[in-house]
């Protein structure tokens, strides 16, 4: 029997319940609509020509599956700032949406007063803080969600309705957000710490990455999206260093890196390509002439998403990435809440 088949085993280093936090993902994005849905959002906001998400970290990940949502069926543009300052080109015709799950993040707080300058549209997703504070005071309309636990952990509350409120401005159009979280609560049964390293993929992958640098391949726009969001997870979680890149980027510029990789330890390195199943037969051959250039170099994997709609593939696909980063982490013997590194440097910016 695997380790990770004893509940135990997953649960001595995780004193703060991250598994637990991971396996209620479903349940906190329905309970993100449910708040999204009581937001009474000014009609200004639904007459901008481009949307530009503010955050950081766990809080910026939302965004970003914001913009692959806006590019795919969207109205309008969308960036994301992970900055101090906003582009030059906001205006009163940008709709603004703040993204920092303890309202405190120095960058995204910098970022929203310089949208209020700009003369932005602004809205928020936060759980208290200083913009919080913000949105009170300015009458800015503010998705309040649930506080106290990891940012990386709550991307339902900070994705979904910031999703919901595209649909209700026109900017996207309907979205099954009911069928992706049902699609959600089916994955959530193969992939929990109950369910045997036999029948769980989850698990398996885990076991094979163990010990190892990870490089992640996302297959197309989106699914490079997903592969930042596992990279993250596994760095913080797992404690363990984890690289992404992009088809169809990588095949002009690393794909020659390693030409050499043979002789620099990649034999203890892992690859996983990260893809949705439906991809054009062109970005298919080139992840099929990049498997042939770089199979017998290093381990090889690739991981498909579930479900038939771009929201359902982002999703599944990105809590499939989550219960890896936790199996890891617990195959590491690391408590995946701790991010010491991260603590000491906010901690020395604060006294600078």
């Amino acid at each position: 029997m695997s380790h990770l088949d004893d509940p135990s085993f997953v649960a001595k280093n995780d004193p703060k319940g991250m598994m637990a936090l991971a396996e209620q993902f479903p349940d906190q994005c329905r309970r993100a609509l449910s708040l999204a849905s009581q937001l009474q959002l000014p009609h200004e906001l639904s007459d901008c020509e481009q949307v530009v998400v503010l955050g950081m970290g766990g809080s910026a990940a939302g965004g970003d599956y914001l913009r692959e949502l806006l590019h795919e069926k969207g109205t309008v543009p969308c960036i994301v700032c992970r900055d101090y300052t906003i582009p030059a080109f906001v205006s009163p015709k940008t709709l603004v949406i703040a993204c920092s799950y303890s309202g405190a993040t120095e960058e995204t707080v910098s970022a929203v007063r310089c949208a209020m300058d700009q003369g932005a549209q602004i809205m928020a997703v936060t759980s208290g803080g200083e913009l919080a504070d913000l949105c009170e005071e300015h009458g800015y309309p503010c998705v309040k969600i649930p506080g106290g636990q990891p940012p990386r952990t709550a991307l339902g509350y900070l994705f979904v309705p910031i999703a919901y409120a595209c649909v209700m401005l026109g900017y996207l159009p309907e979205q099954d957000f009911d069928g992706a979280f049902r699609l959600l609560e089916t994955c959530r049964s193969d992939w929990m710490v109950k369910t045997e390293s036999k029948s769980n993929p989850t698990k398996l992958l885990a076991m094979s990455l163990y010990g190892k640098p990870i490089l992640l391949y996302g297959l197309g726009g989106w699914q490079s999206v997903v592969a930042s969001r596992w990279k993250g997870q596994i760095n913080e979680n797992a404690k363990n260093m984890a690289f992404w890149h992009a088809f169809p980027e990588l095949c002009h510029n690393e794909i020659m890196g390693w030409t050499l990789a043979d002789k620099q330890g990649v034999d203890r390195w892992a690859v996983v390509i990260l893809a949705s199943g439906d991809e054009s037969l062109r970005m298919r051959l080139r992840a099929d002439v990049v498997r042939e250039l770089i199979g017998s170099k290093t381990d090889l994997h690739e991981v498909h998403s579930v479900g038939s709609d771009l929201l359902s593939r982002m999703l599944s696909l990105t809590y499939f990435g989550d219960f890896v980063s936790l199996y890891l982490a617990a195959l590491n013997e690391v408590d995946p809440e701790t991010i010491y590194s991260i603590n000491i440097l906010k901690k020395r910016l604060s006294q600078a």
